[in-house]
């Protein structure tokens, strides 16, 4: 199952009977090696340090071999998914979003004998593979670095991408979080670094060396909302697409992360947790000190892009997290575990109207159902699973033609 944070990009691991990541799952303990030079480019001065670094090697991003794509049956119960189809085959893929023509997807694995995720590229039938992040480090939240909007679509090839990455700070893998302290998602040091579509060129747009993941671009393409520790809480800010212009959208004390823009850029929604009481919130940030969090609970919420309106979507007293948006931006769709016993590691994907009301299950699986996305046209939905895993422990990447 997955042992990662919800990247939003949920962002901070994946799932498993520990519940859900997708930014923090940690898997490697070696450490080691000196981070790679950097040179910081001169800017406005409210920009972000600037590190560009060398182009990856040719050999770096390996092209795989065919699409392993199979079509499987959907679940009992699952009835908004036609064709269902697997587009990953083995170990564990997971975050996959399209690209605004709807023709690829970027993902992260640790394929290739890995033991921390890489950033990959395929088809969105599944082939031609290709690695694009550098190799080395930790990375997640994977993301295309092209409008939505109108005008979008086929007319703008993707021809830059951007993601998180920790190789500035380690090139091993991080460590795993104590077993002692329960089931936690360990906060990695990653910055946020673009590239071309094949991984050449690789510019850093952030500079805090704390954990800052979980980007999304706007739909205009002009704004990178994120998840960031830089102030000493786990809270979402907006930047420009060349790093500048940071901007802090929550100031509440407690875990805000995983955003995603609405359709039309007016909205933000994210998963959010707040301690209650004095004593939740000493115990959040005695984790926080340890660059750790307990993802026990957390709620769906929305905001306008400013910051302002924020309001509570969802209070299912569970782990809730990677939330997106319907193409109508009607709907909130996300990954929940509210409906059973939170040890199972059982998350299935629901839809909820964007004022609360309306909560739909999507899948049906006994297992591990995170991070959806639907593609700009609305006719299919990726996602992240466990199910039909020819091993224990395997995480795919499947999508589905959607039916109303």
């Amino acid at each position: 199952m997955f042992a990662a944070a919800a990247c939003a990009c949920a962002g901070a691991g994946r799932p498993t009977p520990d519940p859900p990541a997708g930014g923090e799952a940690t898997r490697d303990a070696a450490r080691g090696g000196a981070p790679p030079p950097g040179i910081y480019a001169a800017g406005d001065s409210d920009a972000s340090p600037v590190e560009r670094t060398a182009a990856p090697n040719a050999a770096l991003p390996n092209a795989a071999p065919p699409s392993p794509a199979r079509t499987i049956t959907p679940d009992s119960g699952e009835r908004h998914f036609g064709t269902v189809r697997q587009l990953t085959d083995g170990g564990e893929n997971a975050e996959a979003y399209f690209s605004a023509d709807g023709r690829r997807l970027i993902f992260q694995s640790t394929r290739d004998g890995r033991s921390c995720d890489q950033q990959y590229v395929m088809n969105a039938d599944g082939s031609d593979v290709r690695r694009v992040s550098t190799g080395r480090g930790k990375t997640t939240c994977g993301y295309f670095l092209e409008p939505w909007g109108a005008g979008a679509g086929a007319a703008r090839p993707g021809r830059r991408i951007f993601f998180a990455s920790s190789h500035a700070v380690d090139s091993a893998c991080p460590p795993r979080p104590d077993p002692s302290k329960g089931y936690v998602w360990r906060l990695d040091p990653f910055d946020i670094y673009t590239a071309d579509a094949d991984g050449a060129n690789l510019r850093r747009l952030t500079g805090y060396g704390v954990y800052t993941a979980e980007g999304v671009l706007s739909p205009d393409g002009r704004t990178i909302v994120f998840t960031s520790l830089k102030d000493g809480d786990l809270d979402i800010y907006t930047m420009r697409v060349d790093g500048s212009g940071v901007r802090r959208l929550t100031t509440t004390p407690g875990y805000d992360g995983g955003p995603w823009w609405s359709p039309d850029g007016r909205r933000i929604v994210y998963r959010a947790h707040h301690p209650r009481d004095s004593a939740g919130l000493a115990a959040y940030r005695a984790l926080l000190a340890q660059r750790l969090v307990r993802p026990n609970r957390m709620d769906i919420w929305v905001m306008d892009a400013d910051g302002a309106n924020q309001r509570q979507v969802t209070d299912l007293g569970a782990a809730s997290f990677g939330p997106s948006w319907t193409p109508d931006g009607r709907r909130i769709v996300f990954s929940s575990n509210h409906h059973t016993n939170p040890r199972l590691g059982n998350f299935d994907l629901f839809l909820v109207n964007a004022d609360g009301t309306g909560l739909e299950q999507l899948t049906t699986s006994p297992t591990f159902d995170g991070f959806p996305m639907f593609s700009p046209d609305g006719r299919q939905l990726v996602w992240a699973s466990n199910r039909h895993a020819r091993r224990p422990h395997e995480t795919n990447v499947f999508v589905a033609d959607w039916k109303d």
